[in-house]
């Protein structure tokens, strides 16, 4: 199996101003509305949840998405992630969906995740982004609210294990998230109540616990239990 693994470069910080609420009611109605197509809902959630970047999510195939003990997987780094209920059913899901290479001799197989036009080719970066960019996600500046978020909770080590980034460039970006943006830490610790109350309101009504740092659910390995 290829291993998706982001090169290393240097971060100048988030793209514009950080808005955890917006990202996790971007994450909920993701999680949560099936009126929007289920391959989209993931590859947004990957964004928001897991900072992937759209050449990564583009490159994922039916063998990242791996099955244990009952539980779905998703392969980014060296250490699959435990998928957090909806988002293992709908990988699952869209897994189970795509064709295995040789399954069928009457048409040319592909793994894809996210298939594209061309037979065997999977989606372009422009034709995703255009695609989250419909239901309102942006992909740069969702990644780099998550990633920053991530980067000053989960110890570099994890973050490149998890998320397949080097370590290197994972140091860097908690180095980053812990002073260089200081005027965004500011911000953050004047919000800190309120982001509280916002944590706990939508775990409440999304029933996907989203706790002070990561790393026991959405970075959850699969020998954590």
């Amino acid at each position: 199996m290829s291993r998706l693994t982001a090169p290393a470069s240097r971060w100048t910080g988030p793209a514009g101003p950080l808005d955890q609420d917006r990202r996790w009611a971007d994450a909920r109605r993701l999680l949560h509305d099936d009126a929007y197509p289920a391959a989209d809902r993931i590859a947004g959630l990957l964004i928001l949840l897991y900072a992937q970047k759209l050449n990564v999510i583009t490159a994922l195939t039916t063998q990242h998405v791996l099955h244990q003990d009952g539980r779905t997987l998703l392969r980014l780094g060296s250490r699959p992630v435990v998928l957090p209920a909806p988002l293992d059913t709908l990988a699952g899901t869209l897994a189970a969906g795509r064709k295995a290479p040789g399954s069928s001799l009457l048409s040319i197989p592909s793994s894809w995740l996210f298939p594209g036009r061309r037979p065997g080719s999977p989606l372009t970066e422009d034709a995703l982004a255009q695609r989250l960019r419909a239901l309102g996600i942006s992909p740069r500046q969702s990644r780099s609210t998550a990633l920053f978020t991530l980067a000053a909770d989960v110890p570099a080590a994890i973050l490149a294990k998890t998320l397949g980034i080097h370590v290197k460039a994972a140091i860097q970006w908690q180095k980053i998230s812990g002073g260089d943006w200081s005027a965004y830490a500011a911000d953050i610790s004047r919000r800190g109540q309120a982001q509280e109350q916002t944590r706990q309101e939508i775990s409440a009504r999304t029933r996907c616990p989203v706790p002070r740092g990561h790393v026991p659910d959405v970075l959850r390995p699969p020998d954590s239990g």
